[in-house]
């Protein structure tokens, strides 16, 4: 057995996808008016939710990677992966799977959740991934919308985990954020693998280079409409307080968008949202921790006790 290739397996890269389940401790309020983060107990069911949702995704991915070995060995770079390559053998990747699934449903019980409990979110999260990785990846458009569920399950679950309660102009953002980077990936591999893409990905014969900038541009122009109207609307000036600097965080998402589709376009990456993130590209990692950094410094300036 080869440990490096079990973890690689795993793909713990893609873990950076489960941030999503911090959003509530991020934007959200406690009911006496304190920052949610600041609450300890609140944090640890969060990170319990987000322990979840990684080891119900790697769970998932070990059985995608297992029925995908024979066209991943067509793929230039996905031949590489730990079951496509024969480092990690049918019979182990099927124990860690088990074994992941297990330890996700263990960790999403610790995490608790009101009034709905956790558990049956990060179910159904691993449920639908199933589906998807066998049956549903192949049905056009249906397959990048079961991407954005699964990005607006971890959303719900890290609310319930909380508890705290979530916008809808926050849910509808996510929503049309997730689609847009699934497309966005169904372009780049369009755009890499060409004609032959449906060696790879029988989906890809489904889509249309002139389609997927067409709806990616949309999907863009409605995260960042619903993300502006999150940060004006009357509830977040209540959590936000008074000024709401909240709407100064909007140019950023513009720029994140706009450098993301950059690269999409001009091939120079967005085959992967994670990688892009993690360091990628520099500017757009850049751009996204400044985002981040502006949202907290706003969250900090307008609790009660910073005056």
């Amino acid at each position: 057995m080869d440990p490096k290739a079990c973890i690689l397996a795993l793909r713990p890269h893609q873990w950076v996808k489960n941030v999503f389940v911090f959003a509530a401790l991020l934007f959200a309020r406690g009911s006496s008016g304190t920052l949610l983060a600041e609450r300890s107990d609140d944090v640890v069911r969060v990170l319990w939710t987000f322990a979840a949702f990684c080891l119900g995704a790697s769970s998932i991915y070990l059985v995608n990677d297992v029925l995908d070995r024979e066209s991943d060995r067509a793929h230039p770079e996905k031949r590489h992966r730990p079951i496509a390559s024969g480092r990690v053998s049918l019979g182990l990747a099927w124990t860690m799977s088990v074994g992941c699934a297990i330890g996700a449903l263990a960790a999403a019980l610790q995490a608790h959740g009101s009034p709905v409990r956790v558990w049956p979110l990060v179910l159904g999260y691993m449920a639908l991934n199933l589906a998807y990785s066998i049956k549903l990846k192949h049905v056009v458009l249906v397959d990048v919308f079961c991407i954005a569920t699964g990005f607006l399950l971890r959303v719900m679950a890290g609310a319930l985990a909380v508890p705290a309660p979530i916008s809808h102009w926050l849910l509808l953002c996510t929503l049309f954020l997730a689609l847009f980077l699934a497309l966005c990936k169904r372009r780049a591999e369009l755009a890499l693998l060409g004609e032959g893409g449906g060696a790879h990905r029988a989906i890809l014969r489904e889509y249309d280079l002139g389609f997927l900038d067409q709806m990616t541009t949309v999907l863009a122009a409605c995260t960042i409409v619903t993300y502006t109207m999150y940060t004006v609307a009357e509830e977040t000036a209540v959590k936000f307080g008074a000024g709401n600097l909240l709407v100064c965080t909007v140019p950023f998402v513009v720029f994140g968008l706009a450098r993301y589709m950059l690269l999409v376009q001009t091939n120079k990456g967005g085959g992967s949202p994670t990688r892009v993130l993690l360091g990628g590209d520099a500017l757009f990692a850049a751009n996204a921790l400044l985002w981040l950094a502006t949202v907290v410094w706003i969250a900090a300036r307008s609790h009660p006790a910073a005056g």
